[in-house]
Order: structure tokens, then C-alpha cells, then sequence
């Protein structure tokens, strides 16, 4: 798949090119154009003149026959997605058949089936008398699009994450550029291809390729011209996106970096937490911000269950590689940190031996730690990689605290039989999503977000409407 920007209806490949490696075996996929300031800047002019034609006059039903069109365009090319998607990733392949090709075609479905049926807000009131023209008055919100909102995807889950923003983007009437990262380019191109086939009119949406700090991803996300920012990625580059945007006070929505606890309860059910525990840490290699990295376990059950997860561990295989050799590299720096700072690897810890074309790869071990203190900085900084550290608790409190003594408050994991103390924990666990018994089951219609560094707003259903769209109250006086 050819990397091209596409810009006004017109697809294109000027830039410097860069290379595209292919994480699992290293070898060169391809270049990327590099996107100049001037392509960034006819991007977001062609989405703010797009504002201005027939995309702005269509109606809610002419929206969501749009974005039909588009799920339907996805649907037809389902294997040339996977393929782009596991090319770019490194994934295995029926993570990106069954997550995230059918993910895009139902983001894209379900906010056509939100913006069809939603209502107006409309309510009669009675005007207090300091008011002019104090009396009866009817009162009805509207919601009008923001302008033009920038898109910023990560390479973790490029097709998912970005859809999950473009589609509800769209829904509301905005026009669009997406940057999708450098690392993860092409299923963004072919997603330009469908929706450029679906006959969106030029200039709704964009695309833009290119690096971030001081290139493609600075110079859209500190443009004028931009309304809104969504971003998915680490705090690090949430904090220097918000620093770009401070000018301009432009409306954010982050999905950032997360530590991740789980905590399990010695009544829970053994077999199914250490099955949950590897999906939740070893899915992905470890490479979705939703994974588990700080797991503790009741005392009771703590040895069986660290090493039946530590047997499971190292039984793994087809997991796939690191997104490229830096990221491999520092995921291994941390494998290297965690033997100083004391802790026991009781699996993994280095860098697997295929005998094939994968050792050139991105490689690393699924690795499960046990031994280091909280203040360990292998047990509070993000990895995102396929680790965990597993420390034993006492009480129920006990446990709260340590899931809360962390920056991040992404998502967390409950494993117990006990029905009261899952509510009764739940709430106070300080993350923006707790799955009990279960990790990743998502409904789109569900709020998605975290607290503290792990982002700001939420995602899912309408609460994506409400911040792609601008509340309008309209007051008529009766």
C-alpha cells in the first residue's frame, strides 16, 4: 500500500520520504512523503472550505448515508485493510480480522445510528423578572459542528483509534485532517481511498503523514485554522500538544498513557484471572493502552497465581514484535532497570530466539516480575510493552491503595466472586474504565477515557457527539 496524502480530493506524495520497516522482520515496506508546512496548510484550508459547500447544507439523514457509505467501502476491502494493518503493526492476523477491521466499518456504523435518532433538547420555562421581556419562553438546544478538528492517531491500533474519532467527527458535521503516525500509515491512506469512493465532497476529509515534534503532527496541531484536537498517544505528547494548542485555545480531547492495576481477590476464580491477566498484559505484546502492567493478588492465592501466569508466559508465541527497534529498545531498557532496581523475573526478560526471519525483528519477551517496591520506577512509569510486575496485598484497602497510588488512571481489572465487593470496589478504584471478571469488553456506547495523566474528556457514544459539537441554546420568548 503506497502512502499518499490526500488533500482537497486530490491524493499526493510530495514531501522528503522517509522509510516504512516492517517490525516483524525489519525489512523496508516502503517510503512516506513527509508532510511540508505548506501541505499541512492546504489541508486544513481545504477542510475549512469544505465547511462553507454542500457537506455544510446536508442534512442528519444525508450524514449518515455518508457514513454507511463509508463502513460499507471498509466492509469491501476488508482484506486489503488487514493486510495494511498487519504490515504497519506487526500484529498477528486475526487480531486485525476480528478487532480492528470490523471495529472501523462499526464505528462508523454506530455513530450513522446515533445522529439519525437523536433528538433536540427542547423545554418550556418561566423567565425569572429581572430578565427582559420576563414571561413564557421555549426554550431548544442545537448543536452545530466545531469547524475543522485534527486528528491525531497512534500506531498501536492506527485504523481502530483513528475511525473512533473521524467517524464521530464526521457525524457531527466537522471536516477532518488526520495525522496518523509515521510508524502506521497506510491503513490511513486506504481509508482516504474509500472515503474519496464514497463521494464525501473535497476537502472533508484529509490526510496528512509525517513525524510529530517539529513536522506534520506541530504543524497542524498549533495551525490557526484548527478548531479542535483528538489525540490518542502517551501524556508526554498530550502535554506538548497542549502546549501547541495554548494559544489558540483550542478544545482537546486526550486518550493518554496508562499504568495499569488489576487486582485479584483470593475468591476469585483462579484459571479465569491468570486466562484474563494474559489477554490483558500480553495482548498486543503489551502494546495497547488498556494493558495491565501492575497486577496484585491477595496473599492467599499469590505464589499459585504468579506462577501459573509466569507458565503462561513463557508457553506464548506468535505475540508479535515491538512497532520498531526504538521502541524495542527502550521496552528492554526496562527488562535491564528492573534486574537493578531488585526485582525477580520469574519469565522472560530478554529477547526470543525464532530461528527465522522474525530475529531480525522487533522482538522482545513476555516477561512477568515480581520483588520491587512501589516506588520502583519499573512499577510506576508506562512501559508498554508485554511485562507486569505481580505483588501480594493483605485487605481490601490495602489493595485500593496501591491500584490509586499511580499518575495514570486509564483502566483497571477486578477479579473476584464476591458481588458486593465488586461494586463496593469498582467506583473507588481510580481509573476512567473497571472491567470485573473480564478486560476489554467494550460497547461503543460506554464513556472511554481516564483521569490524571491518562487524559482528559471521554470518548464512546454520545459523549463523542457532545464534544465534536457545539451546544447552541435557542430562546424564543412566547
Amino acid at each position: 500500500m503506497k502512502a499518499e496524502h490526500y488533500v482537497g480530493g486530490v491524493f499526493r506524495a510530495d514531501g522528503e520520504p522517509f522509510p516504512l520497516v516492517a517490525p516483524v522482520d525489519g525489512s523496508e515496506l516502503g517510503t512516506v512523503p513527509e508532510a511540508a508546512p505548506e501541505v499541512v496548510d492546504a489541508a486544513v484550508n481545504a477542510a475549512r472550505t469544505a465547511l462553507q459547500g454542500p457537506w455544510a447544507a446536508m442534512g442528519v439523514d444525508e450524514r449518515a448515508a455518508a457514513l454507511r457509505a463509508v463502513a460499507d467501502g471498509i466492509q469491501a476491502r476488508f482484506e486489503e485493510f488487514v493486510e495494511a494493518e498487519v504490515a504497519d503493526t506487526g500484529r498477528p492476523r486475526d487480531f486485525a480480522a476480528t478487532v480492528d477491521v470490523p471495529r472501523a466499518v462499526g464505528n462508523f456504523r454506530a455513530y450513522a445510528d446515533l445522529i439519525y435518532g437523536r433528538p433536540e433538547r427542547a423545554y418550556t420555562t418561566r423567565v425569572p423578572g429581572w430578565s427582559s421581556g420576563a414571561g413564557e419562553a421555549l426554550n431548544y438546544t442545537v448543536r452545530r459542528p466545531l469547524g475543522v478538528v485534527a486528528v491525531i492517531s497512534p500506531w498501536n491500533l492506527p485504523l481502530l483509534l483513528s475511525t473512533w474519532k473521524v467517524a464521530p467527527a464526521l457525524a457531527c458535521g466537522n471536516a477532518v485532517v488526520l495525522k496518523p503516525s509515521e510508524e502506521t500509515p497506510s491503513t490511513a491512506t486506504l481509508l482516504a481511498r474509500v472515503i474519496h469512493d464514497a463521494g464525501l465532497p473535497e476537502g472533508v476529509f484529509n490526510v496528512v503523514h509525517g513525524h510529530g515534534a517539529g513536522a506534520a503532527g506541530e504543524f497542524l496541531t498549533g495551525h490557526p485554522g484548527v478548531d479542535a484536537i483528538a489525540f490518542t498517544g502517551e501524556s508526554a505528547t498530550g502535554a506538548a500538544i497542549m502546549r501547541n494548542a495554548a494559544d489558540h485555545v483550542t478544545p482537546l480531547s486526550f486518550e493518554l498513557g496508562g499504568k495499569n492495576p488489576a487486582l485479584v481477590f483470593a475468591d476469585a476464580d483462579l484459571g479465569a484471572a491468570v486466562d484474563g491477566t494474559v489477554r490483558s498484559t500480553f495482548t498486543h505484546s503489551g502494546q495497547i493502552c488498556l494493558c495491565t502492567e501492575r497486577v496484585y493478588v491477595e496473599r492467599p492465592v499469590f505464589e499459585e497465581f504468579t506462577a501459573r501466569l509466569a507458565e503462561r508466559a513463557r508457553a506464548l508465541d506468535g505475540y508479535g514484535p515491538m512497532i520498531s527497534a526504538d521502541h524495542r529498545d527502550k521496552v528492554l531498557s526496562y527488562y535491564r532497570l528492573a534486574r537493578e532496581e531488585g526485582a525477580e523475573v520469574v519469565a522472560g526478560g530478554g529477547v526470543p530466539e525464532f530461528g527465522d526471519e522474525r530475529d531480525r525483528g522487533f522482538h522482545v519477551q513476555p516477561t512477568v516480575l515480581t520483588g520491587l517496591p512501589e516506588a520502583a520506577r519499573t512499577v510506576r512509569e508506562e512501559i508498554f510493552g508485554p511485562v507486569c510486575h505481580v505483588a501480594p496485598f493483605d485487605t481490601e484497602d490495602e489493595a485500593l491503595a496501591l491500584a490509586n497510588d499511580s499518575p495514570y488512571g486509564l483502566a483497571s481489572t477486578v477479579w473476584t466472586r464476591d458481588l458486593s465487593r465488586a461494586h463496593r470496589v469498582a467506583p473507588r478504584i481510580e481509573t476512567g474504565i473497571v472491567w470485573v471478571n473480564c478486560w476489554n469488553l467494550r460497547d461503543l456506547r460506554t464513556p472511554f477515557g481516564g483521569v490524571k495523566a491518562s487524559g482528559i474528556g471521554r470518548e464512546g457514544g454520545e459523549y463523542s457527539l457532545d464534544f465534536f459539537s457545539e451546544p447552541v441554546n435557542v430562546c424564543i420568548q412566547i
